[in-house]
């Protein structure tokens, strides 16, 4: 038998897009979608079966498909409503004590609460634990960052959509991305690899070069800011799920606020992947896509600009 691909999370964009991709992979001969929800979009030659990843039964569609290959892509296994399609590396929360990059090895200062990052988290000791109990079988953890592109459906650009962004009053976090492109060809490349013999297990940080500044995010957007105190932004955001305009969730607001950076050498070392967009370039395709904002970007940054050395000067003869 050929190698047979089972992908969860299907219904979402990305794991839609990801079966397509899969399979004009010669060496894919079946791929099987599975998700609690219908997808809207189609899926091409897939299969797709209707069931919940958390339900005992998916065993048997395991031993019932054959599959030699499982892509999960569906961290948290709920409906579409919860929005659960974030970053992988917020398994290493956001915190004021962090060091500047995470490698793959670096403990978290401060465990995440509650969320998406809790579940990844719980996720990955489930894999971790399987992983020694079976040897036998290649288990590779991919660590994504911020995922963006012309076709991303996320909180975080939910963020971005918003006419004024409201960030922490003393805070400008940096950054990452990933172009949703070169989170497709990731996956590909760590589906393929065990079975061509280039790669065993592992896990790795998966993130576009370079890092960029909230401010400077917004500039691109042509979106102003708005500082407040951190206990008004958490206020903001509460009030802005219960509007369902956005997920601000706490763990969002933590990273808007101290932001995350993670080493990306195993992912070209080790896992032979070098992403076709940086992180500013991804961005640019994401802000391209979504229209200008409010101010035309290029007189934002010469007004910010301007108002930072209005500033400097009145602090200079002090200093």
């Amino acid at each position: 038998m050929g190698n047979v691909v089972l992908v969860t999370g299907v219904a979402r964009q990305l794991g839609g897009r990801f079966v397509r991709r899969i399979q004009r992979d010669p060496d894919v001969d079946r791929v099987i979608g599975v998700d609690a929800v219908v997808p809207e979009h189609p899926l091409g030659g897939a299969e797709f079966l209707r069931a919940d990843i958390r339900h005992p039964a998916i065993a048997r569609v395991l031993a019932e498909t054959g599959a030699d290959t499982v892509v999960h892509m569906d961290v948290n296994g709920t409906p579409l409503g919860s929005r659960g399609g974030r970053s992988s590396t917020s398994v290493y929360g956001s915190a004021p004590r962090d060091p500047a990059v995470f490698t793959e090895n670096t403990p978290p200062k401060s465990l995440p609460s509650g969320g998406f990052a809790k579940d990844t988290v719980e996720v990955e000791g489930y894999v971790r634990g399987f992983a020694r109990r079976r040897p036998d079988v290649a288990v590779c953890v991919l660590r994504f960052a911020n995922v963006l592109g012309p076709c991303a459906d996320s909180p975080l650009a939910e963020y971005f959509a918003l006419p004024v962004l409201p960030t922490v009053l003393g805070y400008d976090p940096r950054l990452q991305f990933v172009h949703e492109d070169d989170a497709i060809d990731v996956l590909r490349i760590a589906a393929a690899a065990p079975r061509r013999g280039t790669l065993n297990s592992g896990t790795f940080n998966i993130a576009g070069d370079g890092v960029l500044l909230l401010s400077q995010v917004s500039r691109r957007l042509g979106r102003p800011t708005l500082p407040l105190f951190l206990p008004t932004v958490t206020w903001a955001g509460t009030v802005l799920r219960s509007l369902g305009i956005t997920d601000f969730s706490p763990e969002q607001i933590r990273m808007l606020t101290h932001g995350r950076v993670v080493e990306t050498t195993q992912m070209r070392e080790t896992l032979g992947f070098h992403p076709r967009y940086t992180t500013a370039e991804t961005f640019e395709e994401f802000a391209r896509s979504r229209g200008p904002g409010l101010l035309p970007p290029e007189s934002l940054a010469r007004t910010v600009d301007r108002l930072a050395g209005v500033l400097s000067a009145r602090r200079a003869p002090s200093q």
